[in-house]
């Protein structure tokens, strides 16, 4: 089975307290449904039309994993906690195994 990957593209955050809620409930309800995180931050370096904006990405096991972990209560609840204080998008992709 092919491992997920759960990558989100932060395009501009407005709400510095409310991400920071969201992180702290994010994370261990990520962890907690098997995820584990393999890059957090703004890019080193940009190429081509890429942008410099904070950039995470979550392995999981497989694509219904990383849709039960995005699905769970825990991370909904960070979502809540994070409400309209970042404009992001997410993006579940299956790995090539």
């Amino acid at each position: 089975m092919a491992k997920a990957y759960m990558v989100v593209c932060y395009h501009s955050v407005s709400d510095e307290e409310a991400l920071k809620a969201y992180a702290k409930i994010a994370a261990p309800a990520t962890e907690a449904a098997g995820g584990r995180y393999l890059a957090r931050g703004n890019p080193a370096k940009t190429y081509e039309s890429g942008l410099d904006q904070r950039t995470v990405i979550v392995e999981f096991d497989s694509v219904a994993q990383a849709i039960a972990a995005h699905d769970s209560p825990g991370y909904q609840a960070a979502l809540k906690a994070l409400g309209n204080g970042a404009k992001r998008d997410v993006r579940l992709v299956e790995g090539l195994g």
